[in-house]
């Protein structure tokens, strides 16, 4: 009889350990399109939900305001391709080495997957934000993220060339503290697509249901203050995925979703849509920031 128990044992544990295997290497071989794909289903998804459960009523041109920011996307893309070449060699370097946080402690791979993407969420996503917010010059460029006044699922691809790049340098940061594979980056990066178009989408939540999420994730009503035109609530909401880091360091709002205006106050909302004015927006002297 034990050695029946014992045995079923073996093969459900060795039949876990497949599955996961199977899991790790499904994300670590996902190819370039198949990564682009998941892009346009998000963002093809959000679009539709906009129109049946809008959260704001916009009268604008949902397809001229969509090209402005698909522009910035294109920009993303481009320097997350040269990113991801410059970093092949980093990931192969941790393993052979051995380097990094998950290097020096042993858990089961599920647990080490969590620990990545807290990590990641915490030091590529809050604190990059966090300081996009705090550095003047940084600011500068992650103004051009606040300025849209139409806030919806295509402003999660709105940013400066330069403010991606430092979301990169941060993400570089975390992958090196952590020793994060690649195939759990992967996993974040795709987590990380999925909750910024979700959360900038103009959708219209259950009350219950968004305060709910809220408790462990950020969702869309919590987002929709980060866009509010003015401080304080600009500078509250940082968190990507998780809430945990905006609870934890207290710059967690909600409130009625009905007293939030988008934009940014130090902006002229009619250059919104205008892609040369905002790829200059960093280096224009006249903009002055309190930063």
């Amino acid at each position: 009889m034990m050695v029946i128990e014992s045995s079923s044992l073996f093969s459900v544990q060795t039949s876990s350990t497949y599955y996961m295997e199977s899991f790790i290497s499904f994300f670590e071989q996902l190819t370039s399109l198949q990564k682009l794909a998941v892009v346009f289903a998000c963002l093809g998804f959000n679009w539709i939900l906009e129109m049946v459960i809008p959260l704001f009523k916009f009268s604008y041109n949902k397809w001229n305001h969509a090209k402005v920011n698909l522009f910035f996307l294109a920009t993303t893309l481009i320097i997350n391709t040269l990113f991801t070449l410059m970093t092949v060699g980093i990931f192969q370097w941790m393993e052979i080495h051995q380097w990094g946080l998950l290097n020096m402690i042993y858990f089961p791979d599920w647990v080490e997957i969590i620990i990545a993407l807290l990590l990641l969420d915490f030091i590529a996503q809050y604190m990059a934000h966090y300081t996009l917010h705090r550095v003047k010059w940084m600011w500068k460029m992650h103004l051009v993220h606040h300025s849209d006044t139409h806030v919806d699922v295509t402003t999660g691809t709105r940013h400066h060339p330069g403010d991606y790049v430092v979301r990169e340098v941060f993400a570089l940061l975390a992958i090196l503290i952590g020793g994060i594979p690649l195939a759990y980056y992967i996993i974040y990066r795709i987590l990380s697509i999925v909750f910024t178009y979700y959360e900038h989408a103009n959708v219209s939540f259950p009350k219950w249901l968004d305060r709910t999420l809220g408790v462990l994730f950020i969702t869309p009503d919590m987002h929709k203050f980060h866009h509010h035109f003015e401080r304080p609530w600009t500078d509250s909401n940082f968190g990507n995925i998780f809430s945990l880091w905006d609870r934890l360091f207290g710059t967690l709002v909600q409130d009625d979703t009905r007293k939030i205006h988008f934009g940014i106050d130090v902006l002229e909302d009619k250059y919104d849509e205008d892609i040369l004015y905002q790829l200059k927006v960093p280096f224009d002297g006249s903009i002055k920031t309190d930063y």
